[in-house]
Parts: structure tokens; C-alpha cells; sequence
């Protein structure tokens, strides 16, 4: 353990300063045992572990007000969830709330010199002793002051310049790059209780793969396996957690069905074949790609294909046919070549509130070359297990294992999708 200690201390030293060997090692005839210091330090983190962090809820609910064409007044409810948890930045430790977000690529936290109203109202990053680089990664030129960058979210913006510290992810630490915020935008950052965002998108959503924290993690060796897994739930009884390293049986009543991710833009993207209402195929998004982002709230998807399923499903705002409504599932096809639907049922896609009932189904209109993108966000985690595999590149979907809840038989898409039928796979595991 106090060997362990040293190698940390050591380590931490080699990311704060610039040019660490020569200030460990200032004498020549000390480089060799430098050197040993540095392989020891390696075998010391190489064997790898997993982490979890449990992440708390926080739900926030809006009412938007419009008037009809008649001259009335109409109410929408807008639910938006968010799943954060704890990190540590820095050294000494700085401790920040964040959103494990599978949506974006970069860390991004409120720095000491932003004063914008969503950056007061949280725990800001004291960047004085972390060394700044440019925003591309670069060393900032002697005598040059270091560029800035905005980060354009689909609700919301931040400015911000750029550092290298040691981030901690639970017990696992790797120097990373991270954006330090000099200014907010009020939405979304203002009306959540977490700090900023942990990117977990692939490298190439990252500024570059200095500020992918999955890919320093990955590359440190801090990790028994490249991959983290989300288990999220609504329910108090429960601890919603992301974990590092490996994927935990516990939450799964299923079998893992694995999908590779498709597209270049970053995205924990994957095509799905089509859209199901029960066992029927609708056909009205065959070959689309969808993105499994734990940093959405709702289903999102294109405003045209949005649109037809809001007419479809024709939800009444007091309620009285949501248990009439069908199975809302997502063909997706997996490395056996066979595909599987993901369904959610009317539960899971539509919320309710004292206004009514509305559809958890948001127009989001993703611009090429990242879009058009349908997306898979928090009513979709909620049923299920996900897995992310760094090295390989595909995505794992386990029905998730609830106290209480019977888990559902998914359906296996027969080769001429008419019917679909039951399939043992996803169904629920024996004990």
C-alpha cells in the first residue's frame, strides 16, 4: 500500500511538470534508477481494475405555454433527467460532479475565472497549478497566451481554455487533457445540480485523443478491460452506477447481444433495421443509424420521422390510452447476423405529470455528416444494460435487472421480418 503511495506521488509529479525527468532526474548518473522508478511504476498500474461510481438523479420539469389556433392556451410538459456522479481533477484532488456522457467527447468543468451565472452557481476548477496547453493539444509557445474553445451542445454552449492534469475515475487516474469553462450558457448547465460533462464518445469526438478520458484510461493501463457499462434506474431503491473495467452480472437479466457501431462522427452509433409497433414493422426508418446517449433525457430522433410516430401513436393528453398503446421496439442486427428487437413499452416512452401525459419522443434534427441520427437516451438506458467497448468499437444490450420488475421477452426478427418472433435470447435468464 505505501509503496503504491509512492509510485502515486511520482506519478503525479510526472503530469504536472513539463519535463519530468529532468526535474526527477537533474544528474546524469541518476537516470538510471529514473528509469527503474518508471518501469516499476508501470508494472505497478499494468494488471489494471475496475471502478464504479454511482450516480444520483435529478429530474427537473418545465411547462411551456403556447396559444392554439382557436385562441387558447395549451401546456407542454417537458420531463429531462440527468445521471451524474463524482470525479477528482487535479493535485491536490478537486472533486466535480459530472454527467457520464456517451454523447460528447471532451471533460468540460467550470474554471476559477468564469463568471457567468451557471458557473458561479457550481464547484469551479482551480487550474493555477495544471499546466495549459492549446486546444489541439499543443504546447501554448513561450510568451503565447494559450487560444480558447466553444463546445456547442444541442440546448446550451461553453467557452473555455484548455489543461493537462491527472483525472481520477474512482480509484483509476490518467493524465488527461480537460477544457476548464470561462464562460456557461444558463441552459442546461444552470437548472442541473452536477458541475460539468465527462465526454465518453469514441476519440474522434474528443478535440483530440488527449481529451478522451476512456482512451487515457485505456492507454495507462489503469483498466482490467477497455470498456465501461451503464445501469441506470428510476427507482430510489436502487444505486444507478457506471463502472470501469469490466461488466457487472448483477444487472443484467439477459445475455449481452452485441452490435458494432457504425459511422465515423464518434458516436456510440449503431443501424437499425426498422421500426416495430408490437411485431408489426412499420418501414419508416430502415437503414438509420442511432446513437446510445446517456447525455439525452428522451428519444430524439429526425423531425420527419418524429413527427409520423407522434401521429401514429396519437397519445391523448389526459392518459386514457396509454395501456393501449403498442410496443415501441428497434430492430437492430448484431454480430450473429440476426436481428433483435429492442422495445420499449408504453411505460417507458411516454411520462406523466400533472398536466398530462406527453410522449418522450423529441424532434432532433443532427446535421450531416454526424446526422441525421435518431437517438437512444435515459427511457431507453433505463431498460437497458449497456456496454461500450473501447477497443472494438460495438456496443452490449442486456435487459436490465430490476428489483421487483419481471423482465419482458424481446423478439428475435425473423429473415422475412413478417412475423417476428420469440427468441430465447434477451429473455429473461434463469437464476
Amino acid at each position: 500500500s505505501s509503496s503504491r503511495d509512492v509510485l502515486q506521488s511520482i506519478f503525479t509529479n510526472f503530469v504536472h511538470n513539463r519535463n519530468p525527468i529532468a526535474m526527477l532526474c537533474p544528474d546524469i548518473k541518476v537516470w538510471a534508477f529514473c528509469t527503474f522508478l518508471c518501469a516499476l511504476l508501470d508494472t505497478a498500474f499494468a494488471t489494471g481494475a475496475s471502478v464504479s461510481i454511482r450516480l444520483h438523479k435529478k429530474a427537473v420539469q418545465t411547462r411551456l405555454e403556447s396559444e392554439s389556433e382557436s385562441g387558447g392556451q395549451s401546456a407542454t410538459q417537458h420531463h429531462k433527467v440527468a445521471y451524474f456522479g463524482k470525479i477528482q481533477i487535479g493535485s491536490p484532488p478537486q472533486e466535480f460532479t459530472v454527467v457520464f456522457d456517451t454523447g460528447s467527447g471532451n471533460l468540460i468543468v467550470p474554471g476559477q475565472d468564469c463568471g457567468s451565472e451557471a458557473c458561479m452557481k457550481h464547484k469551479r476548477f482551480h487550474d493555477r497549478q495544471s499546466n495549459a496547453v492549446n486546444c489541439d493539444g499543443t504546447k501554448v509557445a513561450h510568451g503565447m497566451e494559450q487560444d480558447e474553445i466553444t463546445i456547442r451542445f444541442a440546448t446550451g454552449h461553453v467557452t473555455g481554455r484548455c489543461f493537462t492534469d491527472s483525472v481520477c475515475v474512482s480509484g483509476a487516474c490518467a493524465p488527461a487533457n480537460l477544457i476548464s469553462a470561462t464562460d456557461e450558457s444558463s441552459q442546461p448547465f444552470f437548472s442541473f445540480s452536477f458541475d460539468g460533462v465527462l465526454g465518453l464518445a469514441l476519440d474522434s469526438m474528443a478535440q483530440t485523443s488527449e481529451f478522451s478520458i476512456m482512451n487515457r484510461l485505456r492507454t495507462s493501463g489503469v483498466l482490467l478491460k477497455p470498456q465501461f457499462a451503464v445501469f441506470l434506474s428510476d427507482s430510489d431503491n436502487e444505486n444507478s452506477e457506471v463502472t470501469f473495467g469490466a461488466i457487472k452480472q448483477e444487472h443484467m437479466a439477459s445475455d449481452l447481444y452485441w452490435v458494432p457501431v457504425s459511422g465515423s462522427a464518434g458516436f456510440w452509433e449503431v443501424e437499425i433495421k426498422d421500426i416495430y409497433f408490437d411485431k408489426k414493422p412499420m418501414h419508416i426508418c430502415q437503414g438509420c443509424r442511432v446513437a446510445v446517449d446517456t447525455g439525452t433525457s428522451e428519444l430524439a430522433g429526425p423531425s420527419d420521422t418524429i413527427d409520423i410516430l407522434q401521429s401514429l401513436l396519437n397519445l391523448d393528453g389526459d392518459c386514457s390510452h396509454v395501456k393501449s398503446l403498442p410496443n415501441l421496439g428497434f430492430a437492430v442486427e448484431g454480430e450473429t447476423g440476426k436481428p433483435k428487437i429492442l422495445s420499449l413499452s408504453p411505460k417507458d416512452y411516454t411520462s406523466s405529470s400533472e398536466w398530462g401525459c406527453s410522449l418522450s419522443l423529441m424532434s432532433m434534427d443532427v446535421p450531416p455528416p454526424k446526422g441525421p441520427l435518431f437517438v437512444f437516451g435515459i427511457p431507453f438506458l433505463q431498460k437497458y444494460y449497456t456496454v461500450y467497448d473501447h477497443e472494438t468499437s460495438r456496443v452490449g444490450f442486456a435487459v436490465a435487472k430490476h428489483e421487483g420488475r419481471d423482465s419482458e421477452i424481446l423478439l428475435e426478427v425473423d429473415a422475412s421480418e413478417t412475423p417476428a418472433v420469440a427468441s430465447g435470447f434477451l429473455s429473461r435468464r434463469s437464476e
